[in-house]
């Protein structure tokens, strides 16, 4: 990916000229909001790199935290990057990614458990937390265990998967006259030494912002209310994607329901965002 040259002349003439080049450049480059795929730019080493950051992120990059219901959820989390499964009948309230990761394995030809490969793929047979937390000798979640440790790699192909398909999504739920704003500021970020990584990981961590159950009070917590938020400078932009993400974050919180007690996860979660600054090498640079 292409790194871009620091100005530091005070010349508002060449600063504006550098600025527009800027533009052209970053818009001009392969990950672009026409969807071109983030496969083509990353090696598989790359790509397994990211997803063992995603698994440290979710699960300490512990294989028994690979199958998880956190007190106060009503869906379990699974894989490397916690992937929802929801029972059947529940309240769809957080969009449910571990179906189509399932869909994406077999379609990358890897054999489901038989009985995970239904058609349709069937929702989670555990109904609540109790009812999973008692069923600790079930087969099941052996053989489930086993499939998502011998898949940690198709796992991390699908979370950049779901960032290939991101930007399309985000931008036909948006203003038209304002896409390429934010078109702009995710191929800014993406540009940067981590900054696939950080996108990647904020997908998969806190969705797109694009569903509407997904929101407090009217007000998302995802990829494009980070895009939104951020300021369109010539330098730091992954800090400032950091910093954007981390109001965001507060700003979901704060619009919580009291009974879900989310301030208790904001350490972690800006921690998380903050690894975005520590992965210099993430992109193959």
């Amino acid at each position: 990916m292409t790194r871009l040259p620091k100005i530091k002349s005070k010349d508002k003439n060449i600063r504006l000229c550098f600025r527009a080049l800027t533009v052209v450049l970053i818009l001009s480059m392969p990950i672009s909001y026409a969807g071109e795929s983030f496969f083509k730019g990353l090696s598989q080493n790359e790509i397994q790199a990211i997803g063992e950051s995603v698994f440290k992120n979710e699960c300490a990059s512990k294989e028994e935290e690979l199958i998880a219901w956190n007190e106060g959820e009503d869906f379990m989390s699974l894989g490397i990057g916690h992937f929802i499964w929801h029972p059947a009948g529940a309240i769809d309230t957080f969009e449910e990614s571990f179906i189509k990761f399932l869909k994406y394995a077999k379609d990358s030809g890897e054999q489901l458990p038989e009985w995970l490969d239904k058609t349709p793929l069937p929702a989670c047979p555990w109904k609540t937390r109790a009812d999973f937390m008692a069923s600790m000798g079930d087969r099941r979640l052996k053989e489930l265990r086993e499939f998502l440790i011998k898949t940690k790699q198709i796992q991390a192909a699908f979370i950049i998967k779901r960032l290939d398909d991101a930007l399309p999504l985000i931008l036909e739920s948006f203003p038209k006259k304002r896409r390429d704003t934010i078109a702009l500021r995710f191929n800014r970020v993406a540009a940067t030494s981590s900054g696939i990584y950080a996108l990647a990981d904020y997908v998969n961590f806190k969705g797109l912002g694009i569903v509407v159950s997904e929101r407090y009070q009217g007000k998302g917590w995802g990829l494009l209310q980070v895009l939104e938020g951020m300021k369109d400078e010539d330098t730091a932009v992954l800090e400032d994607f950091v910093r954007s993400a981390s109001v965001v974050l507060e700003e979901r919180i704060k619009n919580a329901p009291l009974v879900r007690n989310e301030q208790r996860w904001l350490p972690g979660w800006k921690k998380r965002i903050n690894s975005y600054l520590n992965k210099g090498t993430i992109n193959g640079k």
